[in-house]
């Protein structure tokens, strides 16, 4: 199948343009005719056409999702409904994969086959829900899930970006203060008295004063180097791995990361064990969303854990990364058999644990800059105030 481009008229005389995929010109001819679109032009862009790259948001996930469960729900077929989402999509490339998808389901292929022929294309859940839908024959049932679990995870994010704007501000104040501080003020008072009678904390913060003036090119140069080197540190797995290792030890922030990835996982592992997947791969693409290196490691031992007969509460409990109340809820559903309502229930509880968590995270930092922002004012005035007095003096 390839990619045409075409211009076209509808049946006011408007000029449409747009692509398609066809098998060839005739095939592209009866799909816009269906559409009541008369082709005037077109190009053939070949097979390599369909191999467009997009990876979809979690919003717009969110919104798919949502969208075919509505239109499952009101009774419309799989096919017209991905129709209907690739008509209505103003995202070129979304719209290309979309109609690319749309196409091939129409030719008969599973949905689910289509969503794991683009890898990176749909979140790891949507696909693995998508299929054990499928095979269950509860599609409808794995939207409206999908819906709601892609919609508080957009919620999620959205809480964090809102969180994060008050520390941004105030973080993006004091580099600007200081700057204004060592650039603009403090020059002024550098002539007021001898260097000779100048403090050493006077001396030195008007050296570096003077360098921010005249080789501001060298902080630039550092400070990008710094973030290049970091980057690249963060990219090597075994760096990765104890950098991720030490966020979750550090005093009292550990503990509130820890709570976040505990809903996370509470909410994956609910959706998908109710969906009918089995426990491993439960745990498996439960925890790959969960985007830290060191817990991942560990789950990789409770994995192996379960493949060999241990109950998954207990090997859990053992990566000492969840708190115990969670891994007592855990052996609770497993011993009753209600495993699937006792994670649900978990996921609504850790979830609002969660967004406490991610307020207090945000809350540690505005005073620790406020701090910060004290210790460098508090030097300022301190190399300031000597040579104001010196500058006093020598005038009286």
């Amino acid at each position: 199948m390839n990619k045409f481009s075409f211009v076209a008229t509808d049946t006011s005389g408007k000029t449409i343009r747009g692509s398609e995929m066809a098998e060839d010109y005739k095939d592209l001819q009866v799909k816009l005719k269906e559409r009541k679109l008369y082709v005037t032009s077109y190009r053939d862009l070949g097979q390599g056409g369909n191999d467009v790259k997009y990876k979809f948001k979690v919003k717009e996930v969110s919104f798919i999702s949502r969208q075919l469960a509505s239109m499952s729900a009101a009774g419309l077929s799989l096919v017209r409904a991905l129709y209907i989402l690739q008509d209505q999509q103003e995202n070129k490339k979304a719209k290309a994969v979309l109609l690319d998808i749309y196409e091939e389901v129409q030719k008969g292929k599973a949905f689910s086959d289509v969503l794991r022929s683009k890898p990176g294309v749909f979140p790891e859940m949507f696909v693995s829900m998508v299929a054990a839908g499928e095979a269950s024959g509860t599609l409808d049932d794995m939207f409206a899930r999908l819906s709601d679990h892609f919609a508080n995870s957009n919620k999620t994010a959205n809480k964090v970006k809102s969180a994060m704007v008050y520390p941004v501000i105030l973080f993006v104040l004091l580099i600007a203060v200081i700057i204004l501080l060592f650039v603009a003020v403090l020059p002024s008072f550098a002539g007021m008295m001898p260097e000779e009678e100048m403090s050493g904390l006077s001396k030195a913060l008007l050296a570096f004063s003077d360098s921010l003036v005249n080789q501001w090119y060298v902080y630039v140069i550092v400070i990008v180097a710094i973030i290049v080197v970091f980057m690249m540190l963060m990219k090597t797995p075994k760096t990765r791995l104890k950098m991720d290792e030490y966020l979750l030890k550090i005093p009292k922030v550990g503990k509130l990361v820890a709570t976040v990835y505990t809903g996370t996982f509470a909410r994956n592992m609910s959706n998908l064990y109710g969906a009918g997947l089995q426990m491993v791969e439960c745990i498996e693409k439960s925890i790959s969303v969960v985007n830290n290196m060191y817990v991942r490691k560990r789950f990789e031992e409770v994995v192996d854990s379960i493949k060999l007969g241990e109950g998954m509460s207990n090997a859990i409990e053992k990566t000492g990364i969840f708190e115990g109340m969670f891994t007592s809820i855990i052996y609770v559903g497993e011993e009753s058999g209600t495993l699937d309502t006792i994670l649900r229930k978990a996921a609504e509880y850790y979830e609002e644990e969660a967004d406490s968590a991610i307020g207090k995270l945000v809350s540690m930092m505005e005073p620790l800059m406020i701090i910060i922002m004290g210790i460098a004012i508090g030097f300022f005035l301190a190399g300031m105030f000597p040579l104001l007095y010196g500058g006093m003096m020598n005038i009286a």
